[in-house]
């Protein structure tokens, strides 16, 4: 899997702290912004996220490039519905000799990874002949399986994304929407470490476990993993 954040908006704390400070005053945006140091931004931008003032994060946005996952992941992706995605093609992207991705648990299993195998390549056999076959391509990925590699583009406002990382740096999450999740909030907190220092699931944001009787049972491990987070 490869996750890399592209674009995003040009000093995305200044712009939260700016959208903060607009709110309660008679100057424009633009002096504003020219008045506070990088202090002020700061506590600003932890105020906005502490009192959950969350229509100030939303003016920050941020574009990922993600390549080696699969259509398993990109399903439960679109649920996340405050976004834009763009997703490689398998209508107009010919699928011949695709790649797929193999969960772990088939992975370390040899009889499962020889099983899983062999059904793959029969479903690459599969397509290739359904298309020598005169059946159009838009038409023979019906055999495609879920495995099969893809490339999305992603774009979330902060907002989206903490909620995002809420739900799927959970250890409920299934484990590849959980990586992908933890590699974007490395790459977030590169560029704007405030606003995303206490990112994670909500067990670290929030001291506890919203999951009832479907928890983890992991709470304690979670909070004590997050401890240097929860504390800077």
């Amino acid at each position: 899997m490869n996750v890399k954040l592209l674009e995003y908006t040009p000093e995305p704390e200044r712009v939260v702290a700016m959208a903060a400070r607009l709110c309660y005053s008679a100057s424009g945006a633009a002096e504003l912004a020219e008045r506070m140091d990088d202090a002020e931004v700061r506590r600003m931008v932890r105020k906005m996220v502490k009192l959950g003032h969350a229509s100030t994060i939303e003016h920050a946005s941020f574009t990922f490039g993600v390549e080696g996952v699969s259509r398993v992941l990109t399903h439960q992706l679109v649920r996340h519905r405050i976004a834009s995605y763009d997703q490689q093609s398998q209508r107009y992207v010919k699928s011949h000799g695709f790649q797929y991705i193999t969960p772990p648990s088939i992975a370390e299993n040899a009889a499962a990874k020889e099983r899983y195998d062999a059904l793959l390549e029969d479903i690459r056999k599969a397509y290739d002949d359904l298309v020598e076959l005169g059946v159009p391509q838009e038409d023979a990925r019906y055999v495609l399986a879920n495995a099969a590699e893809t490339k999305i583009l992603i774009t979330m406002n902060a907002r989206s994304l903490l909620h995002f990382f809420n739900l799927r740096c959970c250890l409920r999450a299934q484990w590849e929407i959980r990586d992908m999740a933890y590699k974007m909030l490395e790459e977030v907190k590169a560029v704007a470490p405030t606003l995303f220092h206490n990112a994670g699931a909500s067990c670290v944001n929030t001291g506890r476990c919203p999951e009832g009787s479907l928890t983890c049972g992991k709470f304690a491990e979670m909070i004590k993993l997050r401890e240097p987070d929860i504390h800077e």
